[in-house]
């Protein structure tokens, strides 16, 4: 395996998009493949399409399709045949550009403002307010065609909080915003306020729970079961896991699970239902490498015939 050419495709390679411009993850995983059996140069690479299936559990006419479009893409190129298989050689020289984490970012950022909004207007909406109240300085009070005292004495409560105010009050920061907006300030907000709260429904739910899903789902090293990993995912937020460390766990453990046996990966629901997003990943021995000329290589026992057979 080579460090250099596996760091390139997992990191640094530039990510191929689908014909509608979303990522394809399909084809980077493919790509990474690839990159696992070629030269620290890029060359060399010439893994069966069975091999393929086995490392990233696509079907046959999935891996060719993907090695088509990361063709097309520039990504690799074919360079020859090789025991019968062909041998393709990775772009190296391509690098991901630095506004792809940028754009990342600035989604992220779009996306929490939304919620924090949504959140806002839920609770502005949610105030009921006594038929007719008059409130002088916060001291006096005049109820007319009142139906019910309690209701009226709630709602100039609410009134009086907001008239004291000072009238140089500012604005909540986006940070505030989104602080109010987690599980923990909704529920000692809901302690602190009598006042009515609109609900949302069902299908509201479980669509603001699946909102972050597709980017656990493109981290994590085993793609099975997909719906029952969305009811995983739901359940987990219900519980109140934030959404963005079960995404950085599932990253952590693709990173734990880089080059080991797939059949020993979790199923991403089991993952999500046992809790492991909480685990500490385990400790890594880093591969013994030997010194070659021009740098450092992975040791290859050279009696270890295995080591070379590229099928399965």
């Amino acid at each position: 395996m080579s460090t250099e050419a596996v760091t390139w495709a997992m990191d640094r390679a530039p990510m191929p998009r689908t014909e509608k411009g979303k990522p394809d993850t399909t084809a980077r995983h493919v790509l990474q493949v690839l990159a696992e059996h070629a030269s620290p140069a890029g060359t060399d690479a010439h893994p069966s399409v069975l091999r393929i299936q086995y490392r990233t559990g696509f079907d046959r006419a999935t891996v060719q399709r993907a090695l088509r479009r990361l063709e097309k893409a520039g990504l690799i190129a074919k360079d020859g045949i090789r025991e019968g298989r062909t041998r393709y050689k990775l772009a190296m020289e391509l690098h991901r550009p630095a506004t792809d984490w940028s754009d990342l970012e600035r989604e992220e950022d779009e996306l929490r403002s939304a919620a924090a909004e949504r959140k806002r207007r839920s609770r502005a909406k949610g105030v009921t307010h006594g038929k007719s109240v008059t409130v002088t300085d916060s001291e006096g009070v005049t109820v007319t065609h009142a139906e019910s005292v309690t209701d009226e004495c709630h709602a100039l409560k609410v009134r009086s909080s907001r008239t004291e105010r000072s009238p140089n009050h500012q604005q909540p920061s986006d940070k505030q915003l989104l602080e109010d907006s987690s599980p923990a300030a909704a529920s000692t907000e809901q302690q602190a306020e009598a006042a009515p709260v609109q609900t949302k429904s069902g299908s509201e739910k479980t669509e603001h729970h699946l909102r972050a899903f597709g980017a656990f789902w493109s981290n994590y090293p085993k793609k099975r079961d997909r719906e029952e990993a969305k009811k995983a995912w739901i359940a987990a937020i219900e519980r109140g896991v934030d959404p963005k460390h079960m995404v950085d766990a599932a990253q952590a453990y693709a990173r734990e699970r880089f080059g080991q046996e797939p059949k020993y990966t979790k199923l991403p629901a089991n993952w999500l239902n046992k809790g492991c997003y909480d685990d500490e990943p385990d400790p890594q021995p880093g591969p013994q490498l030997r010194a070659v000329s021009g740098g450092y290589e992975p040791y290859r026992d050279p009696t270890d015939q295995s080591v070379y057979d590229e099928d399965l």
